[in-house]
């Protein structure tokens, strides 16, 4: 996986604090599901001092069932409202059954997908919001033999918890950011004890 850490303007990259960039390169070590396509992106430049950014596809037989991304942004001055010096922001989008889409509980049920990838791979966090937002539509007149859609929607964001001596390593937040996706897209979960073969970053169908 190739991750991009932007600066602002005029400076350079390679001059990130190193807490940062150990912190991104430990993101390339996360192993994904060959069903999700992971490369970098152009991440946020006007958000924090320094950013990394991920974006995803879900696709099962060549066909796309969700999108994400994941960024991570660092300020090593810190910040109030991140309560930490780093902060990762995360979205999931998925084509979902028109049923489930109306179930009054997918909204609780979606957030748990996110606490509970967290939780399963081990990454430690704290200061965690976000929203989960289910879109349905239906077609009417002359569109109403059209099947009816559903999409549900997560943005998210939490403060990934350092080591005593500020480090972070992001390998299990990009992890959960994966399982997240293919929760939502509604693949079965990879059997315990069994380790999925990962996907070659930037190659889409290997």
């Amino acid at each position: 996986m190739v991750a991009r850490h932007e600066t602002h303007p005029g400076s350079a990259a390679a001059a990130g604090p190193a807490e940062f960039r150990a912190a991104v390169e430990s993101m390339r070590r996360a192993a994904l599901r060959p069903e999700v396509f992971c490369e970098e992106m152009p991440a946020p430049q006007r958000i924090a001092p320094w950013s990394s950014a991920l974006s995803a596809d879900v696709t099962v037989d060549d066909e796309d069932l969700g999108t994400g991304r994941l960024i991570l942004l660092h300020d090593p001055a810190g910040n109030d409202a991140w309560d930490g010096t780093f902060r990762c922001v995360a979205y999931a989008r998925a084509d979902i059954d028109p049923e489930l889409g109306a179930d009054p509980m997918l909204a609780a049920v979606g957030w748990s997908w996110l606490t509970e990838a967290l939780e399963a791979h081990g990454a430690d966090y704290h200061a965690a919001s976000g929203t989960v937002t289910c879109v349905t539509t239906e077609s009417f007149g002359g569109m109403a033999d059209e099947e009816g859609t559903a999409q549900v929607e997560i943005r998210a964001s939490w403060t990934p918890d350092v080591d005593d001596g500020g480090a972070l390593d992001m390998t299990a937040h990009v992890e959960a950011w994966g399982e997240l996706m293919c929760t939502a897209v509604g693949l079965a979960p990879v059997p315990e004890g069994v380790i999925a073969i990962p996907s070659r970053r930037g190659q889409r169908g290997t």
